[in-house]
């Protein structure tokens, strides 16, 4: 159960706001709710979830384990629902998605997936603990354009991550859609 509602004024701006989600997502979702108390910091995540969206270096793949692996850490529900919805509709491998959580026994995983994972963890860990050799693992397969994006995309997800979950925002059934089978 959120810990803050998700209720609002029918204000211009809040119709808007859930129109916009609606038609992106297909629903209006929770984090927006629960950050439209507060139109400045609403506008200002949108702003920058807008520009992340332009990152491109780094391979859809990597991205995306990055983002679950933090969420998974970090234990943001809503962030790892939300997060399969969206990278399986990128094209990402499903069971790459499902075998998160238990990565380290997975066989899904390359061993440049598993370097990404390995520095997500330890850059999600707090305080981070992050090691020259991991950084140096990487820099074999990434240009440092390729990692500078990988921290950057780390770092927005702990910032979801902690913010959804601190909130107690929970799954809005997102993964649900995509298991959906045709009869």
């Amino acid at each position: 159960m959120a810990r803050i509602t998700l209720e609002h004024k029918r204000t211009w701006f809040v119709r808007l706001s859930e129109w916009g989600s609606r038609k992106k997502f297909g629903k209006v979702l929770d984090p927006g709710q629960a950050v439209m108390h507060n139109r400045r910091v609403l506008v200002s995540m949108m702003l920058m979830e807008g520009s992340a969206t332009r990152w491109n270096k780094l391979d859809p793949t990597l991205k995306a384990l990055a983002v679950m692996v933090s969420s998974a850490q970090i234990g943001c529900s809503w962030c790892m629902d939300f997060g399969y919805w969206e990278f399986h509709h990128q094209g990402v491998d499903p069971k790459k998605l499902r075998d998160v959580p238990g990565w380290r026994d997975s066989d899904a995983y390359t061993d440049l997936e598993r370097a990404v994972m390995d520095y997500t963890e330890a850059m999600t860990a707090t305080p981070p603990q992050v090691t020259d050799e991991q950084v140096d693992r990487l820099r074999q397969d990434l240009t440092d354009e390729q990692l500078v994006e990988l921290t950057a995309w780390v770092s927005l997800e702990n910032y979801r991550s902690r913010t959804n979950a601190a909130l107690g925002l929970t799954s809005q059934g997102f993964k649900e859609l995509c298991e959906l089978r045709p009869a």
